[in-house]
């Protein structure tokens, strides 16, 4: 059957509630165009319907009774669910008078295993006898344990006894055994027995309920139940092994607990800001650990009794059908019970699947308050719904709607998952969501349920802002229209316009409009009035909220102007209100400006209410910046964000799906995100502009036909890379000119790209496809990927199209794996009837590990919903790789852009203001060079900064996955000596060193070392994370020559430093006893280290082995001296340990790189990383 889609029902006018057949089909699916463009048309449809009950739009000439009519004021009440009612067949006619009897004796009280019973009864007519026994529990009643019935038709009007033996179950009468794992708690056990005549509905074919009907002639009895630890163990006549029977004894004679579990589940602990696009939270629900929870849980999937409590704040009611707040999604992608939408009217619209397969839906009489918190409580009784809306902290009443159903409605929590807010099905709400409670097993009023507004300050600040704004947004709006309409200044309507003036003239005079504000107003918003005054608004847009917006836009770029001055940190303060107005005129980036500035109190006082007010409106009107930061504070769970990785989800999965479509966009202020650190000194160099030498020299060699120089030129000029602006029209042009002058595939490849897309160009199928194919032609697995692409979506071969793919799937294209993926996604892949998700999936990974973006999205989104058996849910690992394509964002790289620009200009200010921009968005590589400039300025930092910035930012990085070795070396240096109010950690301090050892880098070995040298104790499980052997743990001699081998491996490929060879040779010469007479290397070791150190001073061969100077800055010259008792900054050296100290403790022989290495040197330099490794 089809997907379903919500809808809104029809109910006819009779009690039955038979409901009219639905209006409302799913969309046509469209299958997802793959191939080059990288832009995903979702191959899921949304969910379609299989509704028979419900429709988004009437009949015109419905008759009355239907939906349209019924919904004004009927609320349908329909009675309890047909499921739990008693059979109505007639029963048997009670006025006949029977001598028939029946009774019987229970010879054991007790419940046994084996129970015997005498039965007596008599019959006057051909008969049947049933005895029954039923049991119930805490959960369960009057299940059926034992049956039994047999005829009498020849001894009638005679008395006769049975003896009957009634067997229990064994988990009723047993204790807990090896073999019997769970005996149960039986409350009541009912033995009963009855007597039908066979030709009044007696027949041993009749069910047993239905022969009960027609008793004649009946009786019971209660036996007494054994609590399950005072019952007796069975005799199974089993000998067990003596392990398992050892085993079973240790636990034999303990009382099992219950888990300790309620059904009382946080959904949402923190405020959402929902943009009201297609993303939001993922929550998924496993099964009660507690055996009668999970019963229960079972036993009420066909009468659900749930409640779901949550705060919203609305902006607006819905823009489309119905906008999503809380809905199910099943394993098959559909919705299920409950799903709960808000309509463009601003009711709610609440869907459930039923038993039957169907579903059904229903509409609230009320609308939700707008500009309000209020909170929204719906329970689930069976077959009623009971929906309330609370307004304010106080909870004052505002609706309440009861309704109910005769359906059986099918609700199975942990068959699939929940979203709040948005997602690839439906757009989310435009507001706030609050904290949401879910009650798994209870139906509870609303004075019952404890869901209080935690975050009341920041609530109350979130409904302060937007009427503020609401203020804003009517002065920006009524000047603009005034204006716009030939109105002039206030004070004077001097209109200073020379075209206006000759117009006026000849037409009509107008008169001078008078602004209607107070002199209070104006006082309120000083710097609102004067921005407006400076501005020519004659080129605003006359549509009012494109107006406002572009009013923002203007009052932003010129506070921003102000920042950018050489003092711009210091004037700060003053453009703190003209952002507050540009935010409220909707521009976000300056809602992202305000929250860094108060997160960090960037020459402001630090407010971290302030913060987080406009972070979370910077991510409610989707600002990307904005919607990073909040992802990253909720993944780390820092500044007083709590620890989510569902609501840091939401926000950067929604970053992440625009960041392939903010690639393809030709406007906009963006630039290719660079991982370019201010420490690396050869990697600034190569940075240009337009008119730099590294551009210039690029554009003479391509101007000269260098295929490579034309091919770079064309990417930085595209993509606005290594400093280059972003400027597609110059980029396409030097494609043109590389793929029809040269013949190097790439350029072919890339020019014919843009001609299938018409990216800055006309389009030109014809010459593109020739283009691709000659590229195919040269070897080029793009191209070929690229044919696919072209087969599947200007032809729909798909045949042809998975051919090719293929083709460079072997080749080793990450686009062309994805394209497969989306075959099987789409059920179109040659041969393949069906949907293939597991499949695709497997494609997706692949291309997501070859750095496809798409299929990375779809990874993440696998990770978070945990539909696939092949990606098990794993909320963190979809944060990951949803940050890392957020990361890519060209929004995020044109701060970082210009912030690198600043730094190489030397103008502090600003690199630091865009720095910290970056930082905060969780960005690594903008992290540590905050962090870098910070150090390099202190007194930058410290007199605008309100946080320790090295500090912050270096512990930030340290937490990224892929953090660079050198930010475990700081943190590790901060935490050994203190920093400002930090206090000195040497346990900390071993474990960012041990960190950078395990990163591959050798200053991390040798802190190491000097730690032990200076007496700190490594603790063990270090040293078995760095894989040292365990043997040596004791002896800290081996120890430290372990940890300088490895360093001196790490390290072979760098140039020598005479630092570390001075340290190690200071601590092999202490290793050797101290002799009388200076002892030296001999003269062919001379040979070998001088030339590679010619800055050390070998000592002279000595006359005696076995012994060294008294004084360890014997070996040195110079200030090298220091290093035997001083910890070393830098530590590169390339060569390594030949072999260990020897027997006749001489010094240690060092090998110049090339020559023969010991086999264990070699196998103690392999890369140990404790998580996966990243290129930056």
């Amino acid at each position: 059957m089809g997907a379903r889609a919500p809808g809104h029902p029809i109910f006819a006018a009779s009690l039955s509630c038979r409901l009219a057949p639905a209006g409302l089909h799913p969309p046509r699916w469209h299958p997802r165009r793959a191939g080059g463009g990288r832009i995903p048309p979702d191959p899921h449809p949304i969910p379609g319907s299989r509704l028979s009950l419900v429709a988004l739009r009437t009949n015109p000439a419905a008759p009355k009774g239907s939906f349209a009519e019924l919904s004004k004021n009927v609320v349908p009440s329909l009675g309890r669910p047909t499921s739990l009612t008693t059979s109505v067949t007639p029963k048997a006619e009670q006025s006949v008078a029977y001598k028939d009897f029946i009774y019987f004796t229970v010879f054991e009280g007790n419940v046994r295993n084996v129970s015997e019973v005498s039965v007596e009864y008599l019959c006057s007519q051909p008969c049947v006898v049933n005895l029954e026994a039923v049991v119930s529990s805490e959960f369960r009643s009057s299940i059926p344990v034992y049956k039994k019935r047999w005829k009498n038709e020849k001894h009638l009007h005679t008395s006769r006894t049975q003896i009957v033996h009634v067997k229990f179950p064994s988990i009723m009468v047993y204790r807990d055994d090896y073999f019997i794992r769970h005996s149960i708690s039986v409350s009541a056990v009912i033995l009963r027995a009855w007597i039908t005549h066979k030709y009044s509905g007696g027949d041993l074919n009749v069910k047993w309920e239905e022969n009960l009907l027609h008793a004649v002639a009946k009786n019971y009895t209660l036996l007494k139940t054994v609590p399950p630890f005072e019952r007796p163990f069975k005799d199974h006549q089993v000998c067990l092994e003596w392990n398992m029977d050892y085993i079973w004894n240790l636990r034999a004679n303990k009382i099992p607990q219950c888990p300790l579990e309620n059904d009382v589940v946080t959904l949402l602990g923190f405020l959402y800001a929902s943009s009201g696009e297609n993303t939001g939270i993922v929550k998924k629900f496993l099964r009660f650990h507690n055996r009668e929870l999970e019963a229960t849980r079972r036993q009420r999937i066909d009468y659900p009794v749930f409640t779901v409590s949550l705060w919203l704040y609305l902006l607006h009611y819905c823009k489309a059908n119905l906008c999503g707040i809380l809905y199910f999604v099943d394993s098959n992608e559909m919705y299920g019970t409950p799903s709960v939408f808000l309509t463009e009217e601003g009711h709610l619209h609440i869907q459930m699947h039923l038993v039957k397969g169907e579903d059904l839906a229903v509409k609230t009489k009320f609308t939700m308050p707008l500009k309000e918190w209020f909170r929204l409580d719906i329970s689930f009784n069976g077959g009623q719904i009971i929906v309330t809306t609370s307004i304010g902290q106080d909870l004052e009443s505002y609706h309440n709607q009861t309704i109910s159903f005769r359906e059986d409605f099918y609700y199975n929590d942990t068959a699939g998952y929940f979203i709040i807010g948005g997602s690839r099905y439906v757009a989310g709400i435009e507001g706030f969501f609050g904290p949401l409670k879910y009650y798994r097993l209870h139906t509870l009023h609303p004075t019952q349920i404890f869901n209080a507004l935690l975050e009341k300050q920041l609530a109350e600040q979130i409904k302060s802002y937007y009427e503020r704004c609401a203020q804003v947004q009517e002065i920006v709006s009524m000047y603009t229209s005034t204006v716009q309409q030939g109105g002039g200044r206030q004070e004077a309507c001097d209109l200073q316009n020379s075209y206006l003036d000759l117009k006026l003239r000849y037409e009509s005079p107008s008169t001078c409009r008078a602004f209607p504000w107070e002199k209070e107003l104006k006082d309120q918003h000083p710097g609102l009035f004067q921005a407006l005054l400076e501005m020519g608004l004659w080129t605003v847009p006359r549509n009012q909220n494109e107006s406002v917006l572009e009013i923002g836009r203007r009052i932003f770029e010129k506070a921003v102007k102000r920042l950018s001055t050489v003092d711009g940190l210091h004037q700060i303060s003053s453009v703190v209100p003209f952002l507050m107005d540009s935010s409220c005129c909707g521009y976000h980036k300056a809602s992202y400006y305000l929250a860094v500035f108060y997160e960090t109190g960037l020459n402001v006082p630090r407010d971290q209410l302030q913060g987080m007010l406009y972070s979370l409106v910077g991510g409610q009107g989707s600002e990307r910046l904005s919607s990073m930061n909040l992802g990253y504070k909720h993944y780390q769970g820092i500044d007083n964000y709590p620890l989510d990785w569902e609501l840091s989800y939401a926000y950067y999965s929604n970053i992440a799906t625009k960041t392939p479509l903010d690639q393809h966009t030709l406007q906009g202020d963006q630039a290719y995100v660079e991982t370019i650190r201010l420490k690396d000194d050869e990697t600034l160099k190569v940075q240009t502009k337009e008119d730099g030498d590294v551009f210039m020299w690029l554009k003479h060699e391509a101007t000269r036909g260098n295929a490579a120089a034309q091919q770079r030129l064309a990417q930085m000029l595209f993509w606005g890379q290594q400093g280059v602006a972003k400027n597609p029209e110059a980029a396409i042009e030097w494609y043109a000119k590389g793929a029809l002058e040269t013949e190097d595939p790439a350029l072919i490849y890339d020019y014919a790209i843009v001609l299938f897309k018409g990216q800055g160009v006309k389009k030109n199928r014809r010459l593109a496809l020739e283009l691709m194919k000659k590229a195919a032609s040269k070897g080029l697995h793009q191209a070929v990927n690229g044919l696919g692409w072209y087969y599947h979506k200007f032809k729909k071969n798909y045949a042809k199209a998975a051919k090719y793919w293929l083709k460079a799937e072997e080749m080793g294209n990450p686009d062309a794996s994805y394209n497969l993926g989306v075959l099987y996604l789409d059920g179109i892949f040659p041969g393949v009837p069906e949907r293939n998700q597991t499949l695709a999936g497997e494609y997706f990974h692949k291309a997501a590990q070859g750095g496809h973006i798409e299929g990375t999205l779809w990874c993440s989104l696998y990770y978070i919903t945990g539909n696939l058996e092949t990606f098990p849910r794993d909320p963190e690992k979809a944060v990951v790789w949803a940050k890392h394509v957020a990361e890519k964002n060209g929004y995020l790289g044109h701060v970082i852009r210009k912030g690198l620009n600043a730094y190489l200009e030397g103008s502090w200010h600003e690199a630091l203001l865009y720095y910290v921009l970056a930082a905060e968005t969780g960005i690594e590589v903008s992290q540590t060079n905050l962090a870098h400039i910070c150090e390099e300025r202190p007194d930058l930092a410290k007199r605008y900064l309100g946080v320790n910035c090295v500090w912050r930012y270096y512990n930030f990085s340290v937490f990224q996955i892929g953090a660079p070795s050198f930010a475990y070396l700081k943190m590790g240096d901060l935490y050994y000596y203190g920093h400002q109010n930090q206090s000195q950690d040497l346990e900390l301090s071993v474990q960012m060193y041990a960190q950078a050892a395990l990163d591959g880098d050798s200053q991390g070995f040798f802190n190491l070392a000097l730690l032990i040298e200076e007496g700190a104790i490594i603790p063990h499980h270090i040293l078995d994370f760095l894989e040292i052997d365990p043997t040596i743990h004791s002896n800290n001699i081996s120890i430290l020559q372990e940890l300088y081998e490895r360093g001196f491996c790490w390290n072979f490929r760098a140039g020598p430093n005479p630092l570390e060879v001075a340290s190690f040779l200071c601590f092999s010469w202490r290793s050797v006893p101290i002799c009388s007479k200076q002892e030296v290397l001999e003269p062919k070791q001379r040979g070998v280290l001088q030339p590679l150190f010619p800055g050390l001073a070998l000592p002279s061969p000595a006359a005696h082995l076995g012994c060294r100077p008294t004084l360890c800055p014997d070996l040195l010259s110079g200030d090298l001296s220091a290093v035997c008792t001083d910890r070393l900054d830098r530590a590169v050296f390339p060569v390594c340990f030949s072999q260990r100290f020897p027997s006749d403790t001489s010094p240690v022989l060092l090998r110049p790189p090339g020559s023969h290495r010991k086999s264990s040197c070699d196998s103690s330099c392999r890369c140990l990383r404790s998580g996966p490794a990243h290129s930056h």
